[in-house]
């Protein structure tokens, strides 16, 4: 990971750095040439003055300095003392050439009659100071490279030895250790975060892991309650025909399997509610599904106060919503000492489904625990009376599918109220 990450800068500093030489010498050359070719061609110009006072007077005395008059055909009419024999080689615009192995810079200059006047700049010292800087850029930019490669591998190695740590904890950990953690660089930069953020993961994977476990072990021991009860009645009929009779075993064999029907039916739907199934997303009147509830405790002999039911409709799964208000009926009603009351209302784009009961309530420490899979209070641990242990968790599962929260306080009849608050439709 270092190697490719130093190669990678480094590549990208070698092709900046290139790309940068390259620019600024071409900028240098520029700017150099052309103070010379603007010193050329203001020299002509003066010259040209001259030659049209002087003609070729003007130019016989000129030293060090390579200049000829042409004729409207091209041949010498006069040079100086530098000029060579021959015409000197030009262009419209000014450009360098070689006269006599020197580097020369050739301004030419029309005049009257057809006549050029052509004017050599020489430009040796230029090209060598052009040339020096050339060989100083192509050896300063490989060593800046190199040395920024080389602080490069060590930044790098530094920052991702983390990360190397990190990377070899993670390789180490399995489902069957996920209470491992990767360790946190005392940095407090991005890798720092990356770790802790790595912590929080495995946390919420470890205690989903141990939620599944607990949820299978508890979900085997309940299933295998039901069937050893069959099985044991089942037995003593076979080894005791005369004592067990067939319709006290197909009694206890009828409602054993009820009860197994419903766990699995409720570990189903739980299933189902925890992989984020879709459901149907229809109008409920909420209000019919409570008056339903009431009119079934009150069959079974309970006293139900509904008088606090008012209308409210809501958006979901009319079978699933059914399922919470029957859930939290049959908790308020195993529960109480005589009397449960029903409450429901809409408002501020809410509705408000309240269920209380006049039982000995449940202690604040266990508000949030009795939503928990499979669990029951000291005060309802048999399984006759206390249910299986999963009604209420199937009343959080569907609340939190609609959107929607459920919680638990003290009641004014003296037990617990649990509340439901799931959004309005409109």
């Amino acid at each position: 990971m270092r190697a490719r990450a130093t190669a990678g800068a480094a590549l990208v500093i070698a092709v900046v750095m290139i790309v940068g030489a390259v620019a600024f010498f071409e900028i240098l050359r520029g700017t150099v040439l052309g103070a010379a070719t603007r010193a050329g061609e203001a020299r002509a110009e003066a010259l040209a003055t001259q030659v049209e006072a002087q003609d070729t007077d003007a130019i016989d005395g000129i030293e060090d300095e390579p200049v000829q008059l042409l004729s409207p055909s091209g041949a010498v009419l006069a040079a100086s003392d530098d000029a060579p024999d021959a015409p000197l080689p030009h262009a419209d615009e000014p450009q360098v050439f070689t006269v006599d192995g020197d580097p020369v810079l050739v301004v030419a200059e029309e005049l009257d009659g057809g006549k050029t006047l052509l004017v050599g700049v020489p430009v040796d010292d230029d090209l060598e100071t052009l040339a020096t800087v050339a060989g100083l850029l192509a050896v300063a930019v490989p060593l800046v490279v190199l040395l920024v490669a080389g602080l490069t591998w060590v930044v790098v190695g530094r920052a991702l030895r983390p990360v190397a740590r990190i990377t070899a904890e993670v390789d180490d950990i399995t489902a069957d250790r996920l209470d491992r953690r990767v360790p946190v660089p005392a940095s407090g930069d991005e890798i720092a975060a990356l770790a802790e953020t790595m912590n929080a993961m495995l946390g919420r994977l470890d205690a989903a892991a141990s939620a599944q476990r607990r949820f299978v072990s508890d979900a085997s021991h309940e299933l295998r309650s039901p069937l050893a009860t069959i099985r044991q009645h089942a037995e003593l009929a076979q080894a005791h025909p005369e004592v067990t009779s067939l319709h006290e075993l197909a009694e206890v064999a009828h409602d054993e399997g009820l009860r197994l029907q419903g766990l699995v039916d409720a570990l189903l739907l739980l299933a189902r509610l925890d992989e984020g199934a879709p459901n149907p997303d229809e109008p409920v009147d909420l209000d019919d599904l409570v008056f339903a509830e009431a009119s079934r405790l009150r069959a079974a002999g309970i006293a139900v106060d509904e008088s606090g039911v008012g209308a409210a409709r809501v958006h979901g799964n009319a079978r699933l919503l059914a399922q919470l208000v029957r859930n939290l009926a049959d908790n308020a009603a195993r529960h109480a000492h005589g009397r449960v009351a029903l409450g429901l209302a809409q408002h501020d784009g809410r509705a408000v489904l309240v269920v209380d009961d006049d039982g000995d309530g449940i202690p604040e420490a266990d508000r949030e625990r009795v939503f928990d899979r499979f669990v029951r209070l000291d005060d309802a641990r048999d399984r006759d009376a206390g249910g299986s242990g999963l009604g209420l968790a199937i009343v959080q599962a569907v609340t939190r599918a609609a959107d929607g929260v459920v919680t638990i306080d003290d009641s004014p009849l003296g037990g617990a109220r649990f509340t439901v608050r799931l959004p309005a439709a409109s």
